[in-house]
Order: C-alpha cells, then structure tokens, then sequence
C-alpha cells in the first residue's frame, strides 16, 4: 500500500472516530428521585388538566347513563376527586394535615363551578409539586401511616400511586370528553 493509500485510510479512520464521537451519549446530568417523580407528576398534569378544562360548563355536571354506568361520579365528581386525593396524598408525603378541606370521594361540596373545579385542581397539583420536593434517598421508602387504616406506606409508593390514580382518572374523563363530542386535548391533532 503507498503513501497515498495510507493517508486516504487515515482520513477514514478519523472520519469515522470523530462520527463515533458525535453520537457518543454525553454523560447524564445527577439526576435524583425527586427529578424523576416530579417529571411523571408533570406529565400526567399536562394531560389531566387541559381535559379537565376542555369540558364546558354547561356539561360539567355530565354523568353517563346508557349501559353499565349507572350511579357513577359527575365529570365535576370526577375532577374534585383527583384533587382530593392529590391533596390527602401529599399531605402524608409531607406528613401534615391536608391544608384544604377534601371533603369525601366526589370532594367537597363547596366546591361547584367548573372555574371552582379547576382551581382546585390546579392548587391540587402545585402542592403535589411540594410534596414531591421534600422526596430523597433518605425518606422515599421510610414508613408512614396510610391514610386507609392501620397499614403503612413509603413516600415513593405513594408517588407512583398518585401517578397512575391521575391517569386512571384520565380516561375515565376522556371517555366523558368523547362522549359530549369533545376530543381531548392530548387526542387533538
């Protein structure tokens, strides 16, 4: 092989080392529990509240009747629920008294109106983001009191739990949305 071979299967080889080089993954930033769950918390916001938003008022007291819903919650039953559940989550996550009042399954009663609805769930939302916040190493699998009876339950399931509580939620009201002949915002092309 000459010179000018040589130098042409050089040329290769840094070509290709500095190709490789460019895909290379750049090392991750320290990431902590309290990022991941925060981000999962974000994700289901973002989905939950423009649903939750997308309902006119006029509808907001929607509940299905044909078929095998009988005796289930409002849309607006539906809303407050998840915020009350949010609400008495991050409290045991914080491990302080629910600063609102959560009212029972459906939520408070005092709470009515759509613009009262997604208020509620908002604030719901921004004190799950606090709650999240005091989550670390040290305490995300540190035993609580359950806030349903006698058993115990760490931080972290609780997060996990508030994840997949807001997405179930979810397509309980995305079946609603599509049912007034609203397509849900995250549906929306």
């Amino acid at each position: 092989m000459g010179p000018k071979y040589g130098v042409i299967a050089l040329c290769i080889v840094l070509f290709g080392v500095l190709a490789s080089a460019q895909t290379m993954p750049k090392p991750e930033e320290h990431r902590t529990i309290q990022m991941v769950l925060d981000r999962a918390l974000i994700n289901v916001e973002k989905e939950f509240v423009p649903a939750a938003d997308a309902m006119p008022d006029d509808k907001y007291n929607f509940a299905p009747t044909n078929g095998e819903f009988k005796g289930v919650r409002t849309f607006a039953q539906q809303v407050k629920h998840v915020a009350a559940t949010n609400y008495e989550l991050g409290a045991v996550i914080l491990q302080e008294k629910p600063p609102v009042d959560i009212g029972d399954e459906t939520g408070p009663d005092s709470v009515r109106t759509k613009a009262e609805c997604i208020r509620y769930l908002k604030e719901s939302f921004t004190y799950l983001h606090k709650a999240i916040a005091v989550v670390n190493e040290q305490n995300a699998v540190e035993s609580l009191k359950s806030p349903w009876g006698q058993n115990t339950v760490t931080r972290l399931g609780l997060t996990t739990l508030i994840i997949g509580h807001c997405f179930d939620h979810y397509g309980q009201i995305a079946v609603y949305l599509r049912m007034n002949g609203i397509i849900p915002p995250a549906s929306r092309m």
